[in-house]
């Protein structure tokens, strides 16, 4: 379609854009009148699903986002928690699942860029990036294209800007053939007395334009993120924007030079929708009309048309509304650190959106119904019926225990990520105390001696066969993987990543996960401060499994008080707490040694789950436990496989004589459990101090050697282990270079 034209508005028109028949009358309703093209364009891409949650908002409202820690839950552009001493943490979780799927390392670095805009618009200073990357197959023809593209494109983005990228998850899994997904997260630093926020509360105030020009890039793109893919998914490439990661450096350190005075009033990233989004938003919080010229928006392009400006996604470009006669400070900031600085309208009394162009007015838009009326849908939904649970004896034993992990932790599965995680700069800044490998990176608040935790995850198996339970383990894995390393978990950040909606399979899918993430929010009393919602990854009526990725972040309040997964001491004994029950439905051992997913994932039990993680986190800061390791994927004798290979030391492995069959006790994913390395002389009193919690525990291995042995098998050498574990990836990826 040609922009340019400004054709009368036709059916086709109109489904270019992304509206269904019914919502274009709806919008006519509120209009009075026929838009024209650049009104269509301004309401199709506030009304699509990315920009306006029309599937997802009524059971968003239902999740828990207060807490006493709380400075800002979801509506701004990013969550805000109390760290105390007048520190606050920023953080937040965004996809860019269909942009990497059609252009992986642009996608994957402008999804990047975008998560951090979001974080320092509110004043803190960016202190760790993180990701969570789920890809296809690995024998799937464009696998190892995306997986390549993604790395790089997250690598040379966050290096560029000089942020560690400190955690993350990478899963392969057939089900996302056709759709991947990125979703990135970032955690800033600020003081809470300069938070900075998006509404702008003032008439005749300047609107400020800064950082770099707007081209034709990530037109649409936004109503891109808001459909399904099928066959000519590539012909969207040009709604995929282009990052430039010295620009958003600059962009950083200006807009943070700025936020040191008193000249901001309100300030807002161009993400999705660009210039439609930030101003039509910042207009409503604040209560006051805008007035846009945009002859003086900087342009990349020449002969850009107002439709174009209006909708580009062009990358590194932020909105401020400074206080008058402030201008010329501001713009001195910005022309030092060499960036674009327009002064591009004034906000007034009229409550309404005017874009002129040229001398002509291209949109004159009510703000409020702008920004709020978008439909909202209770969209008819089914709930998935969880499979019923499967006896431990159900799944086939294997010949050898020590066999079996050998080829568990040498598939896609388990195999390590460090290919992936090298790429990253994990340790610029200087603040980083543990970095990815662990169960939550920690960067320390510099100059103190406290420390920012934070995490990712989600098992999307679970969620898949049990929406609810699956979604509640995922709260509840990162609330682990925190406590695991000392923290106090403090709030969570999530990415629902679902179908289309407009199925009520899949809107069932979402409901039972929202309903999940409600109940373990509320018992934990950890609270969801954030979040993004990305709907419709499909292809060809094929929808991803259901990933709803949870963010975690909490608080250390000394760092000298840490733990790490990394066994440290020859004679140390491990004790593992908590219930064990033998659940392999849904297992990573099920699914490697059989090839099937079948059963109930294994339950929650959330009062548990309380009072072993305040048991480990006491120990923790006892100083009586130095290595943990919470029990995820692959069971016990994966955890300590993994603590072993951290440590570079070996364990003797205690034989099972419990009421499970071997295999089950050793590779059960039972959920709330912890393995604890601790001197012989503290063991019987971890133990003892677990019973008085009616919490079982028991001793299952000592440290020592260089193998995992185990009574009547050969032993596995760390060795031998090591080079199973960390060859699959490097070797897969170097296949065709």
């Amino acid at each position: 379609m040609d922009a340019k034209a400004n054709p009368a508005i036709t059916p086709e028109i109109v489904a270019e854009h992304g509206l269904k028949p019914d919502e274009y009358q709806r919008l006519l309703k509120i209009l009075g009148r026929e838009p024209s093209l650049t009104e269509l364009g301004i309401f199709s891409v506030m009304w699509s699903e990315h920009c306006s949650y029309k599937s997802s908002r009524v059971w968003l409202k239902t999740l828990p986002t207060r807490g006493p820690q709380v400075i800002q839950g979801p509506g701004e552009n990013a969550g805000v928690v109390d760290l105390g001493d007048g520190d606050a943490a920023v953080f937040k979780m965004e996809s860019h699942n269909h942009p990497s799927y059609i252009e992986p390392y642009q996608g994957a670095a402008t999804g990047v860029g975008g998560i951090m805009r979001d974080v320092f618009t509110m004043g803190a200073r960016p202190v760790a990036n993180l990701n969570a990357l789920r890809f296809g197959d690995p024998e799937h023809a464009k696998t190892r294209h995306l997986v390549a593209g993604v790395v790089a494109g997250i690598g040379g983005y966050g290096n560029c800007t000089g942020v560690p990228t400190i955690g993350g998850e990478t899963n392969f899994d057939a089900g996302y053939n056709g759709n991947i997904l990125v979703n990135a997260m970032c955690v800033g630093l600020a003081r809470t007395d300069k938070i900075f926020y998006s509404a702008a509360k003032g008439v005749g105030l300047p609107v400020v334009y800064v950082g770099s020009k707007t081209g034709r890039d990530g037109i649409h793109g936004a109503t891109m993120a808001s459909a399904e893919f099928d066959d000519k998914s590539d012909e969207k490439r040009p709604t995929v924007q282009v990052g430039d990661p010295f620009t958003e450096k600059l962009l950083i350190e200006a807009c943070l030079e700025l936020m040191a005075s008193d000249a901001i009033v309100a300030i807002q990233d161009m993400g999705a929708a660009g210039l439609t989004s930030s101003t039509s938003e910042m207009a409503d919080k604040g209560g006051v009309g805008i007035e846009l010229v945009l002859d003086h928006v900087p342009q990349r392009e020449p002969g850009m048309t107002a439709y174009e400006m209006m909708l580009s996604e062009s990358q590194e470009r932020m909105l401020m509304i400074l206080k008058p006669g402030r201008e010329a400070e501001a713009e001195a900031i910005f022309r030092k650190w060499d960036l674009d600085f327009a002064v591009i309208g004034t906000t007034t009394d009229t409550g309404r959106m005017v874009v002129r162009h040229r001398g002509k007015v291209e949109a004159d838009l009510p703000v409020a119904t702008l920004a709020n009326s978008a439909p909202l849908y209770e969209r008819p939904w089914v709930a998935t019926v969880p499979p019923k649970a499967i006896l431990p004896e159900w799944v086939v034993a294997p010949n050898s225990i020590l066999g079996a992990l050998k080829t568990m932790m040498e598939s896609p599965h388990l195999a390590s990520r460090r290919w992936i995680w090298e790429q990253y700069d994990h340790m610029v800044m200087g603040d980083t105390v543990q970095r990815p490998g662990g169960d939550a990176g920690v960067v320390r608040v510099h100059g103190t001696r406290k420390a920012i935790a934070a995490t990712c995850d989600v098992t999307p198996r679970y969620v898949a066969a049990d929406p609810a339970m699956g979604t509640k383990q995922a709260v509840v894995e990162t609330w682990r993987n925190l406590i695991a390393v000392g923290a106090d978990p403090l709030a969570i950040t999530d990415n629902m990543n679902f179908g289309n909606p407009e199925r009520p399979e899949v809107m069932g899918q979402f409901v039972g996960a929202i309903q999940g993430m409600r109940e373990a929010c509320e018992a934990l009393k950890y609270p969801v401060v954030s979040g993004n919602v990305s709907l419709y990854n499909e292809t060809n009526g094929i929808a991803i499994p259901p990933t709803p990725a949870i963010g975690g972040v909490g608080l250390v309040p000394d760092v000298s008080h840490l733990a790490s997964l990394a066994l440290k001491a020859e004679g140390n004994l491990l004790v593992v707490v908590g219930r064990e029950e033998g659940h392999l439905g849904q297992s990573l051992y099920q699914l490697v040694h059989t090839g099937k997913l079948e059963g109930a994932p294994p339950p929650v039990d959330l009062a548990d789950e309380i009072k072993a993680g305040n048991l480990v986190r006491s120990l923790i800061r006892e100083g009586k436990v130095r290595a943990v390791h919470d029990i995820s994927d692959g069971g016990l004798l994966t955890a300590i496989a993994e603590m072993a290979l951290a440590g570079r030391i070996g364990a003797q492995l205690w034989p099972y004589e419990g009421k499970l069959p071997p295999h089950a006790a050793w590779f059960g994913e039972d959920q709330g459990r912890y393995v604890l390395e601790a001197p012989p002389e503290l063991a019987e009193e971890i133990i003892e101090r677990a019973r008085l919690l009616a919490l079982p525990a028991r001793v299952v291995a000592r440290v020592g050697g260089d193998a995992l042995t185990l009574k009547s098998e050969a032993a596995l050498s760390l060795d031998a282990l090591r080079a199973a574990n960390e060859t699959w990836l490097p070797t897969y990826m170097a296949v065709g270079t």
